[in-house]
């Protein structure tokens, strides 16, 4: 007696899709600041530091991008101006403070613009 392998399941055959990934606030942070920046801005630096008080947890970011060429330069001084009233969309996160903290202009040998910004990340839970 011959039997149909085909008509038997077999787990590891089975396709099964990947649970959908869940992305750290802090990811979703740096997606959102590269909006802002434009596409030429380059993110030298990001550090993360817990930050609580007596009512909110969250966490303090800085970020240092690098503008580097003439339009990348543009681009950052446009960053400086919209970063503060930016509104940025992150569900389940707020922003409570989005600032310049630094800005190192350069002219030569090629125009160089680098910021370093700081983002108050506060949880809505």
């Amino acid at each position: 007696m011959l039997l149909d392998h085909c008509a038997f399941e077999i787990k590891s055959a089975m396709q099964t899709a990947a649970p959908p990934r869940r992305i750290a606030p802090s990811e979703r942070l740096l997606r959102e600041v590269r909006e802002v920046a434009g596409p030429l801005a380059e993110i030298v630096s990001h550090a993360e530091t817990p930050w609580a008080s007596i009512t909110f947890s969250g966490s303090r970011h800085t970020i240092v991008l690098r503008f580097a060429g003439c339009d990348a330069v543009s681009d950052g001084e446009s960053f400086i101006a919209l970063l503060p009233d930016h509104e940025f969309r992150m569900r389940g996160q707020l922003v409570a403070d989005a600032s310049v903290g630094r800005v190192d202009h350069e002219m030569l040998p090629t125009p160089m613009l680098e910021v370093e910004c700081d983002v108050l990340l506060l949880d809505e839970d």
